[in-house]
C-alpha cells in the first residue's frame, strides 16, 4: 500500500514498478505458503480446529491483497504503453511481458474499482453461499432405506456386482430428483450471476473469459473439440467391446461405466506393493525418461515431501502443494498398496517435479494455467503405465488398458458431454430464460447423446449429472471442463513425440513446463515446434489409446 500511496506520474516508472514486483513477489510467495501449509495441516489433521481459524484470517488477508491489487492494475493500466520497453531493459524482468500484459487485459475487463470491491464483498453471501449450498446439499443426501450416503452410493459404481451398480445408480436418481427444486435454484442463480457480470465487464461470453483463464486461443479449443468429436466413434467402439465383455449386449448401461473388468482366468489376487517397492519403481521409471526427473523423485522420497499413511483423520484422496516462498512442495496421498495406488503417487509427484521444474523463477512466473496444470502429473502418469502394461499378460494387461480407456472415456468423451451442457446452459441465460430441473435434465441427457452416442443404451444414461458435479456450482470456474481434455491430450502427444524422438525430447520437456507460467499456451509449444492449433495435434494424443482398445478387444 506504501508503494501504491506513493505512486504518481512524475516518478520513474521503471525504478517504481521494478520496487514494486520485486515486493509482490516476495509478499505473494510468502502468502501462498503460508496458506498451502495451513491447508496441508488440516488436510492431515481434520480434527485442528487452530487451521481452520488460520485460514478464515489468511481469507480475509486475501480479501485485503485483491483490493491492493485492484489499485495496482489501475496504476499499471495508465502506464501500459511503457511495458515492452521496460521488459526489454530491464533483464531480470525480461519474461514479465506476457504476465503483465495478461493482468491489464484482465483489469480491461474491470467494472469500476467501487464495483469490483463490491462484487468482491458479495461474493461470500452471493455466489460462494450458492455454491456451499449445493455442497450441504449433497453431502446430507441419504438414502433412507440402506442409510447410505449420496457418496456412498457413488462409490458403488466401481462394485464388481452388477446388480449392486444397478441399485446404487438408481438410489442415486432418486435422491436427486427429491433435491431437485433447491438444486436448479442453485445453478440458475450463479450461472445468472456470471452473465450479469460477464455482461457489465464487457465479456462476449463465458467461453471467452475461460479461454481467457486457458491462456487458449478460439483457434486451440476449436481444434481441441473438433477431434474429440471426430474421436467419438473409437470412445463408442470402446464402450460397446466393454458391454459385450460384461453383457450387456451391444451398448452400455450408465451404471456400468466404472465396472471393473471381469476375471475371466481366475487369476491370482493383484500383487501388494509395499511402500518401499513403490518407491523404487517410481524412481526407476521417472530415471528411464531423464536423470533429472528420476534425481527429484529420489529427494522427494529421502527428504519425506509424501505424505502416504492412511489414518485416522486425514483426508481421503490425494494432492500436491506447492510451497513458493521454500520453493518446494508436498505430495498427500493415501497409500494402500495397489497399483492404482502407483499411478496415484507417479501423478502427484509429477505434479512436484513440474514446481521444481518452475521454482528457479519469480513467483509472478509461476502460476500456469489449468490447461497446462496436468501436463507433468499425466506425463509421469503415463510413463509408469506404458512400462507395466509390457510387463503383463492375459487379465492384469487387460484391467490395465481398460482402466487407461476409462478414464480417458471420462475426460474426453464425459467432458465434451459437459462442454455441450454448460454451453447450452449459458446460451438459455443469455437470453434470460429461468431454467426448470426438468430443463437442466433435458439438456444434460441431450449432450449426453450427442458425446456418448449409442455407446450408452438410451434410456439408462444420468440426466441429473448437473446436480452433483462441484464445478459447475464454482462461481469463477466456468467452462472448467475443456481444460481437462487439454491437459490430458496434450500430455499423451508429447508423450508420443517423446516415443518418437528419445532422449532429446527430455531437455525440450524440462524447458517446456518451465515456461508454463510466463507465456500462452500457443507460444510456448511453438518454441517446442509443434502446433496446438491444429486438429492433428491433438489426435496424435488420442491415437495412445488404440493399442488399450486392441488389447481389450483380445480379452
Amino acid at each position: 500500500n506504501g508503494f501504491i500511496a506513493d505512486y504518481n506520474p512524475n516518478i520513474n516508472f521503471d525504478q517504481w514498478l521494478s520496487n514494486y514486483l520485486d515486493l509482490e513477489n516476495q509478499i505473494d510467495a510468502e502468502y501462498e505458503s503460508l496458506y498451502a501449509y495451513t491447508e496441508a495441516i488440516s488436510s492431515t489433521d481434520t480434527t485442528d480446529t487452530e487451521s481452520l481459524n488460520i485460514i478464515s484470517k489468511l481469507d480475509d488477508i486475501g480479501l485485503e491483497l485483491s483490493k491492493t491489487d485492484l489499485d495496482f492494475l489501475e496504476i499499471l493500466n495508465q502506464n501500459k504503453d511503457k511495458i515492452e520497453d521496460f521488459c526489454k531493459n530491464n533483464e531480470k524482468f525480461a519474461e514479465y511481458q506476457y504476465v503483465l500484459n495478461k493482468r491489464i487485459l484482465g483489469f480491461s475487463h474491470n467494472m469500476s474499482k467501487a464495483e469490483e470491491n463490491l462484487a468482491e464483498d458479495l461474493q461470500r453471501t452471493g455466489g460462494d453461499a450458492w455454491s456451499r449450498l449445493q455442497g450441504q446439499i449433497i453431502s446430507n443426501l441419504v438414502d433412507k432405506e440402506t442409510g447410505k450416503t449420496f457418496n456412498q452410493l457413488r462409490n458403488e459404481a466401481y462394485s464388481d456386482d452388477k446388480e449392486t451398480r444397478k441399485i446404487a445408480y438408481e438410489k442415486e436418481l432418486a435422491l436427486l430428483e427429491g433435491a431437485k427444486i433447491p438444486l436448479a435454484a442453485c445453478l440458475n442463480n450463479l450461472k445468472g450471476a456470471t452473465v450479469t457480470l460477464n455482461r457489465r465487464r464487457s465479456w462476449n461470453n463465458a467461453i471467452e473469459r475461460s479461454l481467457s483463464s486457458a491462456r487458449i486461443t478460439q483457434k486451440t479449443l476449436d481444434a481441441l473439440i473438433s477431434a474429440i468429436e471426430e474421436s467419438l466413434p473409437f470412445w463408442q467402439d470402446y464402450l460397446k467391446t466393454k458391454a459385450n465383455i460384461l453383457g450387456d449386449g451391444d451398448a452400455l448401461p450408465f451404471y456400468d461405466l466404472f465396472a471393473p473388468l471381469p476375471n475371466k482366468e481366475n487369476a491370482s489376487k493383484e500383487k501388494v506393493w509395499t511402500f518401499e517397492e513403490a518407491k523404487e519403481y517410481i524412481i526407476e521409471r521417472y530415471s528411464s525418461f531423464s536423470e533429472h526427473m528420476g534425481d527429484f523423485a529420489k529427494m522427494a522420497f529421502e527428504k519425506n515431501w509424501i505424505d502416504a499413511e492412511v489414518r485416522k483423520g486425514k483426508v481421503g484422496g490425494a494432492y500436491c502443494t506447492s510451497f513458493p516462498a521454500q520453493k518446494q512442495a508436498r505430495v498427500l496421498t493415501n497409500f494402500t498398496g495397489t497399483f492404482s495406488d502407483i499411478l496415484t503417487l507417479a501423478h502427484e509427484l509429477g505434479h512436484a517435479y513440474h514446481d521444481h521444474c518452475i521454482h528457479h523463477l519469480d513467483n509472478a512466473l509461476l502460476g500456469y494455467p489449468m490447461t497446462l496444470a496436468e501436463t507433468a502429473s499425466i506425463f509421469a502418469e503415463t510413463i509408469v503405465m506404458e512400462d507395466m502394461l509390457s510387463k503383463t499378460e492375459g487379465y492384469e494387461k487387460a484391467k490395465l488398458a481398460e482402466m487407461h480407456l476409462s478414464d480417458g472415456c471420462q475426460v474426453l468423451v464425459d467432458i465434451l458431454s459437459r462442454f455441450y451442457f454448460e454451453k447450452s446452459v449459458f446460451e438459455k441465460k443469455d437470453a434470460g430464460l429461468e431454467l426448470s430441473a426438468e430443463d437442466f435434465c433435458n439438456l444434460m441427457l441431450d449432450a449426453q447423446n450427442r458425446s456418448y452416442g449409442k455407446g450408452l443404451k438410451d434410456d439408462e444414461k444420468h440426466g441429473f449429472m448437473w446436480a452433483l458435479k462441484v464445478h459447475y456450482y464454482s462461481p469463477e470456474l466456468d467452462f472448467y471442463n475443456f481444460p481437462y481434455a487439454f491437459g490430458q491430450l496434450f500430455a499423451l502427444a508429447l508423450y508420443a513425440r517423446y516415443k518418437k524422438e528419445g532422449k532429446s525430447f527430455t531437455e525440450v520437456y524440462q524447458e517446456l513446463l518451465a515456461k508454463t507460467g510466463s507465456k500462452s499456451c500457443e507460444d510456448i509449444c511453438k518454441e517446442a515446434g509443434f502446433d496446438i492449433e491444429t486438429k492433428d495435434f491433438w489426435l496424435s494424443g488420442i491415437k495412445e489409446f488404440q493399442s488399450n482398445l486392441d488389447i481389450l478387444k483380445k480379452y
